[in-house]
């Protein structure tokens, strides 16, 4: 009888702790499943961006430094996310690469620069990645990895872990870090099409064309298929396609009209 309750209660606080998980996408309003919260996925993203900057160089073409920056810094306003330390990097490496961390880490391959040749393409690839974070996309990915690995005792493992090894893993597992920094696990088709849409929104207010979002777009098609087996890790997991791009397309009027502040310098 009491092994009975005992398993009622511990079913009880799992069910309540789930439905407190229950979230709402910051600009989308979707349902979200996050058994972690916010202040831990920015500790483990403060981690793992001092772990980048141990293992990567970072670039000294102050030009290309200070532009990233610029940029950063004018969509980091526009986000509106106040409890983040953003930090924006530019790293020396010939790789189509781009991420942002939970926090506001933000870190820029050189390799990238190729595509996002003007300001506009640049502002759409960091407003994406800057959007997997204001979404929190990489804590969803971490939660169903828990609930997959732990089951009904997931949401305790997130609620009482603190920073524990098995929540360190599943943040490792979704971020890539310990593995090739900044390879992410692929995004689901839901994240990539909400990214591409907040990231063009938080551009778009920031000063930036939201038609750079589809020339880059076009650009990363043509460069994928140009890689055929070759593809880089980013667009294994930010797969360039006529639906994204006509996706992009059929959006980017309405977000210009609504949301575009041309007052900004490029």
């Amino acid at each position: 009888m009491l092994d009975r309750k005992l398993k009622r209660a511990a079913l009880l606080f799992c069910l309540t702790v789930l439905v407190a998980a229950c979230a709402h996408a910051a600009y989308t309003n979707r349902n979200q499943l996050l058994l972690i919260s916010e202040g831990q996925e920015m500790q483990l993203g403060l981690q793992a961006s001092n772990d980048v900057l141990k293992k990567e160089k970072e670039s000294h073409d102050q030009m290309q430094v200070e532009r990233v920056k610029r940029i950063g810094r004018r969509i980091a306003v526009a986000a509106n996310k106040p409890e983040y330390k953003w930090e924006f990097h530019l790293i020396e490496k010939n790789e189509v690469n781009a991420f942002c961390l939970p926090g506001g880490k933000v870190f820029v391959y050189t390799g990238i620069l190729n595509l996002a040749t003007s300001n506009d393409e640049l502002a759409a690839v960091m407003g994406h990645e800057i959007a997997h974070a204001l979404e929190r996309h990489g804590g969803e990915r971490m939660s169903t990895a828990l609930m997959l690995q732990f089951g009904g005792q997931a949401a305790s493992v997130a609620l009482g872990a603190g920073t524990s090894p098995a929540v360190g893993q599943v943040f490792s597992q979704a971020y890539g870090v310990g593995a090739q920094v900044g390879v992410l696990l692929p995004h689901s088709r839901t994240q990539e099409s909400e990214a591409d849409e907040v990231g063009m929104i938080i551009a778009a207010k920031a000063g930036y064309e939201p038609s750079g979002a589809l020339t880059l777009w076009r650009k990363m098609d043509a460069y994928q298929k140009s890689k055929g087996q070759s593809t880089p890790a980013f667009l294994s997991t930010h797969p360039a396609s006529q639906q994204r791009i006509a996706d992009i397309q059929a959006k980017m009027g309405a977000i210009r009209a609504q949301y575009f502040q041309p007052h900004y310098l490029n």
